[in-house]
């Protein structure tokens, strides 16, 4: 998958989640064998007005790169602007939004709301790209409906319009995350486009991964909602892919890596903050382990660091004593 500068063969990517992909996440995300790791979604309109929660979204670590920013928005002159404090920042590419389905982001005609008007799509990604040197790309659904799906010809347009790489949530928007995700239109898309595709919606597993690849010939898949407490699962794919096995994490790597994610949450967003908002992670780190909800209900209680790594220490010794 060639973005730019950017090569990478069989790409396994970080998606964008809203609360879910911030700096802490994706550095560890990283550090477990993503190739390619996006931000939360930024609305268009705040970089504008220049909000001070929206640009703190854009901090990166050279340690996570390369990194794909990702705003969304319909006024197109507001989407231009904030695509260049984007640069500024030194995102190393720039993602737009086309397939939010929520219904708070459609009724202020952004995310899925444009797939009504691919035109509309053609001419952000355009000017987008006229308006800065660093690679643009988009991410979208299948369209609006099963009676309106039109991929092909989005696809088409933007890459006319100067993407270097569209990411397929292979859903529609009426069907939201329900449903089971329809992967046969990424390979009639790579038949219609040169540009990288790259393939979202249920990747759970390795096996899932290697499948993606095999049918569809995608060029990367992408990772949401099974990476959510799991960034283990990026080494899994990639061991998976390169010898048909793979190793699931020791007890000891699930708690330390909660434990690092935590701090490192604390490091970037600062106390107490940090450690609130990285409440929603306990669930996926602790996963499958024995006496997990006793212990997670302990851990949301919890407003100090060591308190947490004195909890998760302690179940870790309670665990390796079964």
């Amino acid at each position: 998958m060639l973005i730019g500068k950017i090569n990478i063969e069989n790409a396994i990517v970080l998606a964008p989640m809203e609360s879910i992909t911030d700096i802490s996440f994706r550095i560890i995300c990283k550090r477990f064998g993503a190739d390619l790791v996006y931000s939360e979604f930024i609305a268009s309109e705040a970089l504008f007005r220049d909000v001070a929660r929206s640009y703190q979204k854009m901090t990166i670590s050279d340690e996570e790169r390369p990194i794909a920013i990702q705003i969304f928005g319909g006024n197109l002159n507001s989407i231009v602007e904030s695509a260049k404090k984007v640069e500024q920042k030194g995102a190393d590419i720039i993602d737009i939004n086309f397939g939010c389905w929520v219904k708070k982001v459609v009724n202020n005609d952004a995310g899925a709301a444009l797939l009504k008007d691919p035109q509309r799509i053609a001419d952000i990604t355009s000017a987008v790209k006229s308006s800065v040197s660093i690679p643009v790309t988009v991410k979208t659904r299948l369209g609006w409906d099963d009676s309106s799906i039109n991929i092909l010809n989005v696809a088409q347009l933007v890459e006319k319009a100067g993407a270097s790489a569209i990411a397929i949530h292979c859903r529609t928007r009426s069907m939201g995350m329900s449903g089971q995700a329809d992967w046969t239109w990424i390979k009639k898309v790579k038949n219609s486009i040169n540009i990288p595709v790259i393939l979202n919606g249920d990747v759970k597993n390795p096996e899932d991964a290697k499948k993606a690849f095999d049918s569809t010939g995608c060029d990367a898949v992408m990772i949401g909602r099974a990476a959510i407490g799991n960034p283990f699962i990026f080494r899994e794919i990639k061991q998976f892919l390169n010898t048909s096995s793979y190793e699931l994490p020791t007890i000891d790597e699930k708690i330390e890596t909660c434990l690092e994610t935590l701090s490192l949450s604390i490091q970037y967003k600062g106390y107490p903050r940090g450690l609130y908002e990285f409440r929603k992670f306990y669930s996926g780190f602790l996963k499958g382990l024995y006496g997990a909800s006793n212990v997670r209900q302990k851990l949301v209680l919890s407003n100090s660091f060591e308190e947490i790594s004195f909890i998760l220490n302690d179940y870790k010794k309670f665990l390796k004593s079964l």
